[in-house]
C-alpha cells in the first residue's frame, strides 16, 4: 500500500509566523514559489520530500512536528473518540474529521485532550486502557523493534532452519542458557520461568510446539532488546508503574513475533498467498492469535501491509484484547459485542475459520463495512477465547478468506457495538434498548418483540 501524503499546512504557517517571515520570504528560502507555499499552507498541496528537507535544513525544524496529529493517534484516534455515544446523533463522518484534523490540528488536539480528561475516573485510571492508548498512538507499529528483530532473524538464518532449534542455540551460545521442559505441577502458575542460578529457561510441558517457540523468542527479545524496549516505555511518560509494565510486556511480545515472523519475509508470504491464514500459520509455525497480532503491525513506511484489526473475546462477549492498528475500527471501543457477529460461532466449531461480511451500526467516523475472520484459541488451563481479524471490505477482494463470499454492502450482516449502543430496529436478538431512546408500548403486549423504541 502507498504511504499517505503529508499535508501540514497549519504547521508550516505557524513556523513562518514564528520566524516573522512573509510567504514570499519563506518561499525564497525554501526554493519554491509564493503561490505554491500558499497552497501548502491551505492544505491544497502536500509537502514533497524536497520541501521537507529544505524546511529541516533552513529552520532547524523537527520533521516529526509535521505530523502533529500523531500525538492523538491521527485520524483513527480522533475517530475513536468521536464514536462516543454522546456524538452519534451528529452524524460526523471520516471525511469531515479529516478536514478538521487537516485544517486545525491544534484544535483537534485540544478536543482530544478535553475528551480524555473528561473520561470517567475509572477509565482514566485503568492501566490497561492507558497502555492500549499508547499502543494505538503508535498504530501498533514500532519500526526500530521490527528492524532489530529482522536483523537478528537474518543473523540466525531463521528462514533456512528450524526456528525452535535456532532460537535454542542462540540462548545457549549467546546467553549461556539451556532450555528445560518441566512438569505442569512444577510450574503451575507459569508458562515460562528464567532461573539464572541454574542457567535455565524453564518451560511448562503443557505448551504446544508453536507456543514453546514463541516463549523462547519472548525470552530472547526481553534479553537482547531490553534497552530499546525500556526507551520506548520511558518515552510514553506513563503516570505510574502499572501501565508502563503492561506496555513493556506488549513490546516484548511484539519483538518476539517480529523475530519469528520477520517483517519482509512475512509480508511477502502474506501477499503471495492472499493472506491465507492457515498457510501462514503452518509456514511460520505460529498459532492464530500470534498471527493476528502480527497482521495488525505491518505499517513500515514504503512497505505497508493491509490494515487489519484484531480482537479477542470470551464466551460472555467481553474483550480481553483489541488492537485497531491502522484500520480505524473505532467500534472495538465498545464494552460489549453483538451476538449476530460470527465471532461467537468460534466457540461452537473450534476447528473452523468463521468468515463474515458485516456492516457496523452507528460507526459514524469509523469505516462501517468489514470482512471478519474468527477462530477459537485455547489459553491456560483449558480457557477458550475467540480471536477475530477484520479488514475493511473495500480492501478484502483479493483475500483468500473472501473467495466465494459476497462483499456487497447490501449483503453484509448488520451488527452493533452491543445492544446498548446499537440502533438497528427490529432485531430479534436484542437484549437491551439503546441508551437514550424512548420505549414504545403497544396496547396489546403479548406476542410483541421484547423491545421496541422510537427511531
Amino acid at each position: 500500500m502507498t504511504d499517505a501524503a503529508i499535508f501540514a499546512g497549519p504547521a508550516i504557517r505557524r513556523l513562518r509566523k514564528r520566524e516573522g517571515l512573509t510567504q514570499s520570504a519563506m518561499a525564497t528560502r525554501l526554493g519554491i514559489s509564493p503561490s505554491y507555499l500558499n497552497l501548502i499552507e491551505r492544505n491544497q498541496r502536500p509537502l514533497s520530500a524536497r520541501v521537507v528537507l529544505q524546511v529541516v535544513d533552513q529552520f532547524d525544524f523537527d520533521p516529526r512536528a509535521l505530523r502533529e496529529d500523531e500525538a492523538i493517534g491521527g485520524l483513527d484516534g480522533l475517530a475513536r473518540r468521536m464514536a462516543d455515544d454522546r456524538f452519534t446523533d451528529l452524524g460526523i463522518d471520516r471525511d469531515e474529521l479529516a478536514e478538521f484534523l487537516s485544517a486545525a490540528p491544534q484544535a483537534a488536539a485540544a478536543f482530544a485532550r478535553l475528551y480524555d480528561n473528561a473520561a470517567p475516573e475509572e477509565r482514566r485510571d485503568d492501566p490497561t486502557q492507558a497502555a492500549r492508548r499508547e499502543i494505538e498512538r503508535w498504530r501498533n507499529h514500532f519500526a526500530d523493534l521490527d528492524a532489530a528483530a529482522e536483523a537478528l532473524a537474518d543473523e540466525l538464518r531463521l528462514s533456512r532452519s528450524d526456528t525452535y532449534a535456532a532460537l535454542a542455540e542462540r540462548l545457549r551460545e549467546h546467553h549461556q542458557l539451556s532450555i528445560r521442559i518441566l512438569p505442569r505441577e512444577v510450574l503451575p502458575d507459569h508458562v515460562r520461568r528464567l532461573d539464572l542460578h541454574a542457567r535455565q529457561l524453564q518451560l511448562n510441558e503443557m505448551l504446544d510446539p508453536s507456543s514453546r517457540t514463541f516463549q523462547v523468542a519472548t525470552q530472547i527479545a526481553s534479553l537482547e532488546f531490553r534497552d530499546l524496549i525500556a526507551g520506548l516505555a520511558k518515552g510514553a511518560q506513563f503516570p505510574d508503574e502499572a501501565p508502563r509494565r503492561l506496555f513493556e510486556r506488549h513490546l516484548v511480545s511484539y519483538a518476539a513475533a517480529a523475530l519469528v515472523m520477520p517483517y519482509g519475509r512475512f509480508l511477502r508470504a502474506a501477499e503471495a498467498t492472499g493472506y491465507d491464514f492457515a498457510v501462514l500459520m503452518r509456514r511460520f509455525g505460529v498459532g492464530f492469535e500470534s498471527l493476528a497480532h502480527r497482521l495488525t503491525t505491518l505499517q513500515r513506511i514504503g512497505q505497508r501491509g493491509l490494515p487489519f484489526f484484531m480482537a479477542r473475546i470470551d464466551r460472555a462477549g467481553q474483550f480481553s484484547k483489541r488492537y485497531a492498528g491502522a484500520s480505524g475500527a473505532a467500534f472495538l471501543d465498545s464494552d460489549a459485542s453483538c451476538p449476530l457477529w460470527h465471532v461467537h460461532r468460534a466457540f461452537e466449531r473450534t476447528d473452523a475459520f468463521h468468515v463474515q461480511a458485516v456492516k457496523v451500526d452507528g460507526s459514524g467516523a469509523s469505516p462501517a463495512h468489514w470482512l471478519t475472520v474468527s477462530h477459537a484459541v485455547e489459553g491456560r488451563e483449558g480457557a477458550r477465547f475467540a480471536v477475530v481479524l477484520g479488514l475493511e471490505a473495500s480492501l478484502a477482494a483479493d483475500l483468500a478468506s473472501s473467495r466465494g463470499l459476497s462483499l456487497r454492502e447490501a449483503d453484509a450482516q448488520g451488527i452493533g457495538a452491543g445492544c446498548a449502543r446499537c440502533h438497528i430496529a427490529g432485531c430479534t436478538q436484542r437484549s437491551l434498548p439503546p441508551r437514550g431512546t424512548a420505549l414504545v408500548f403497544s396496547a396489546i403486549e403479548q406476542g410483541t418483540t421484547p423491545f421496541r423504541f422510537a427511531g
